[in-house]
Protein backbone atom coordinates (compact mmCIF):
# COMPACT_ATOMS: atom_id res chain seq x y z
CA UNK A 1 0.00 0.00 0.00
CA UNK A 2 1.26 3.59 -0.96
CA UNK A 3 0.28 6.00 0.72
CA UNK A 4 -0.24 9.81 -0.39
CA UNK A 5 -0.23 12.89 2.03
CA UNK A 6 -1.94 15.63 1.17
CA UNK A 7 -0.36 19.11 2.47
CA UNK A 8 -1.15 22.72 2.09
CA UNK A 9 -2.46 25.72 3.90
CA UNK A 10 -5.48 26.28 5.73
CA UNK A 11 -8.25 26.75 3.23
CA UNK A 12 -5.79 26.01 0.17
CA UNK A 13 -8.66 22.67 -1.27
CA UNK A 14 -6.63 19.84 0.53
CA UNK A 15 -9.92 17.85 1.25
CA UNK A 16 -11.18 18.51 -2.32
CA UNK A 17 -8.23 17.29 -3.87
CA UNK A 18 -8.19 14.23 -1.39
CA UNK A 19 -12.03 12.96 -2.06
CA UNK A 20 -11.43 13.40 -6.02
CA UNK A 21 -8.33 11.26 -5.94
CA UNK A 22 -10.16 8.21 -6.10
CA UNK A 23 -8.90 6.08 -3.53
CA UNK A 24 -9.85 5.49 0.16
CA UNK A 25 -9.41 8.96 2.17
CA UNK A 26 -8.55 9.20 6.24
CA UNK A 27 -10.12 12.86 7.10
CA UNK A 28 -8.50 13.97 10.35
CA UNK A 29 -10.96 16.89 10.82
CA UNK A 30 -13.75 14.67 10.19
CA UNK A 31 -12.68 11.85 12.84
CA UNK A 32 -12.19 15.18 15.25
CA UNK A 33 -15.84 16.35 14.98
CA UNK A 34 -17.18 12.57 15.23
CA UNK A 35 -14.78 12.74 18.47
CA UNK A 36 -16.69 15.71 20.03
CA UNK A 37 -19.99 14.34 19.37
CA UNK A 38 -18.86 10.85 20.35
CA UNK A 39 -16.50 10.14 22.59
CA UNK A 40 -16.73 10.65 26.52
CA UNK A 41 -13.41 9.34 27.02
CA UNK A 42 -12.74 12.47 25.04
CA UNK A 43 -14.96 14.60 26.33
CA UNK A 44 -13.29 13.92 30.08
CA UNK A 45 -10.09 14.42 29.27
CA UNK A 46 -10.60 17.66 28.04
CA UNK A 47 -12.54 18.98 30.79
CA UNK A 48 -9.69 17.69 32.87
CA UNK A 49 -7.20 20.01 32.04
CA UNK A 50 -10.47 22.51 30.52
CA UNK A 51 -12.71 22.90 33.40
CA UNK A 52 -13.92 26.33 32.93
CA UNK A 53 -14.35 25.60 28.85
CA UNK A 54 -14.99 22.65 28.19
CA UNK A 55 -18.95 21.78 30.05
CA UNK A 56 -21.29 19.62 27.54
CA UNK A 57 -21.11 16.38 25.99
CA UNK A 58 -21.39 16.49 23.06
CA UNK A 59 -17.97 19.01 23.05
CA UNK A 60 -19.44 22.34 21.45
CA UNK A 61 -17.25 23.73 18.57
CA UNK A 62 -18.32 27.15 19.96
CA UNK A 63 -16.00 26.01 23.98
CA UNK A 64 -13.48 24.71 21.77
CA UNK A 65 -12.97 27.70 20.21
CA UNK A 66 -13.22 30.06 22.95
CA UNK A 67 -10.85 27.72 25.11
CA UNK A 68 -8.01 27.93 22.19
CA UNK A 69 -8.08 31.64 22.17
CA UNK A 70 -8.35 32.06 25.85
CA UNK A 71 -4.93 31.21 27.23
CA UNK A 72 -1.82 30.71 25.04
CA UNK A 73 -1.20 26.76 25.94
CA UNK A 74 -4.20 25.71 25.62
CA UNK A 75 -4.18 24.53 21.56
CA UNK A 76 -1.52 22.47 22.29
CA UNK A 77 -3.17 20.49 25.67
CA UNK A 78 -5.71 20.07 22.99
CA UNK A 79 -3.88 18.59 20.65
CA UNK A 80 -2.17 16.06 22.93
CA UNK A 81 -5.04 15.09 23.85
CA UNK A 82 -6.99 14.32 20.48
CA UNK A 83 -3.85 13.51 18.37
CA UNK A 84 -3.45 10.81 20.31
CA UNK A 85 -6.67 9.55 19.20
CA UNK A 86 -6.53 10.40 15.66
CA UNK A 87 -3.62 8.49 15.06
CA UNK A 88 -5.47 5.21 16.83
CA UNK A 89 -8.38 5.93 14.34
CA UNK A 90 -5.60 6.35 11.21
CA UNK A 91 -3.85 2.92 11.94
CA UNK A 92 -7.10 1.49 11.97
CA UNK A 93 -7.78 3.08 8.53
CA UNK A 94 -4.79 1.59 7.28
CA UNK A 95 -4.73 -2.09 8.36
CA UNK A 96 -8.64 -1.92 7.06
CA UNK A 97 -7.33 -0.55 4.04
CA UNK A 98 -3.88 -2.60 4.13
CA UNK A 99 -4.40 -4.41 0.31
CA UNK A 100 -5.44 -1.60 -1.59
CA UNK A 101 -2.84 0.20 -4.24
CA UNK A 102 -2.89 3.81 -2.67
CA UNK A 103 -4.45 5.37 0.11
CA UNK A 104 -5.10 8.99 0.93
CA UNK A 105 -4.15 10.75 4.46
CA UNK A 106 -6.02 14.24 4.80
CA UNK A 107 -4.68 14.89 7.90
CA UNK A 108 -3.23 18.83 8.78
CA UNK A 109 -0.26 19.00 10.29
CA UNK A 110 0.64 15.67 8.64
CA UNK A 111 4.72 16.85 8.79
CA UNK A 112 4.23 18.60 11.67
CA UNK A 113 3.24 16.16 13.70
CA UNK A 114 5.49 13.39 12.16
CA UNK A 115 2.90 11.17 10.93
CA UNK A 116 4.49 11.11 7.12
CA UNK A 117 6.41 7.88 6.77
CA UNK A 118 10.10 7.65 3.83
CA UNK A 119 7.91 6.41 0.71
CA UNK A 120 5.07 8.32 1.04
CA UNK A 121 3.64 10.28 -1.93
CA UNK A 122 3.51 14.02 -0.73
CA UNK A 123 1.13 16.50 -2.76
CA UNK A 124 1.05 20.01 -1.61
CA UNK A 125 -2.25 21.76 -2.71
CA UNK A 126 -1.05 25.62 -4.06
CA UNK A 127 -3.21 28.41 -3.49
CA UNK A 128 -2.52 32.23 -3.72
CA UNK A 129 -3.39 33.34 0.21
CA UNK A 130 -5.96 36.35 -1.36
CA UNK A 131 -7.98 33.47 -2.68
CA UNK A 132 -7.84 31.41 0.35
CA UNK A 133 -8.78 34.05 3.22
CA UNK A 134 -11.77 35.03 0.21
CA UNK A 135 -13.16 31.19 -0.19
CA UNK A 136 -12.54 30.72 4.14
CA UNK A 137 -14.32 34.48 5.14
CA UNK A 138 -17.56 33.03 3.54
CA UNK A 139 -17.93 29.84 6.13
CA UNK A 140 -20.27 30.88 8.51
CA UNK A 141 -18.16 30.32 11.69
CA UNK A 142 -14.41 31.84 10.01
CA UNK A 143 -12.02 33.08 12.93
CA UNK A 144 -9.46 34.84 11.76
CA UNK A 145 -7.52 34.84 15.48
CA UNK A 146 -8.66 31.31 15.36
CA UNK A 147 -7.57 30.89 11.46
CA UNK A 148 -3.79 32.64 12.90
CA UNK A 149 -2.95 30.37 15.69
CA UNK A 150 -3.38 27.70 13.36
CA UNK A 151 -1.51 28.58 10.72
CA UNK A 152 1.33 29.21 13.89
CA UNK A 153 1.42 25.51 14.21
CA UNK A 154 2.23 24.90 10.84
CA UNK A 155 5.10 24.50 9.02
CA UNK A 156 6.18 27.37 5.65
CA UNK A 157 4.46 25.91 3.01
CA UNK A 158 8.02 26.54 1.36
CA UNK A 159 9.48 23.62 3.54
CA UNK A 160 5.77 21.71 2.38
CA UNK A 161 6.76 22.38 -0.74
CA UNK A 162 10.37 21.15 -0.55
CA UNK A 163 9.61 17.74 0.69
CA UNK A 164 6.48 17.40 -1.62
CA UNK A 165 6.66 15.05 -4.53
CA UNK A 166 3.69 16.47 -6.77
CA UNK A 167 2.19 20.30 -6.29
CA UNK A 168 -1.38 20.57 -7.36
CA UNK A 169 -2.11 24.34 -7.81
CA UNK A 170 -5.46 25.42 -7.37
CA UNK A 171 -7.42 28.73 -8.92
CA UNK A 172 -10.34 27.42 -7.33
CA UNK A 173 -12.09 26.64 -10.59
CA UNK A 174 -13.52 23.51 -10.95
CA UNK A 175 -11.64 22.51 -14.35
CA UNK A 176 -8.24 23.73 -13.02
CA UNK A 177 -7.65 21.61 -10.04
CA UNK A 178 -9.52 17.93 -11.63
CA UNK A 179 -7.05 19.00 -14.41
CA UNK A 180 -4.03 19.02 -12.16
CA UNK A 181 -5.65 15.78 -9.97
CA UNK A 182 -5.56 13.72 -13.17
CA UNK A 183 -2.21 14.98 -14.22
CA UNK A 184 -0.85 13.96 -10.69
CA UNK A 185 -2.84 10.55 -11.03
CA UNK A 186 -1.38 9.88 -14.31
CA UNK A 187 2.10 10.31 -12.98
CA UNK A 188 1.83 7.94 -9.91
CA UNK A 189 0.23 5.11 -11.99
CA UNK A 190 3.13 5.43 -13.90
Amino acid sequence: MIRIGILGNIGSGKSYVAKNLGYPVFDADYEVTILYKKSRKIFLKLKKILPNNIKTFPIEKKEMIKAILQKKGNLKKIIKIVHTEIRKKMNFFLKKHKNKKFVVLDIPLLLENKLNKKGDILIFVDSKKSDVLKKLKKRKNFNKKLFNKFQKLQFSPKYKIRKSNFIIKNDFTKKTIDTNIKNVLKNINK
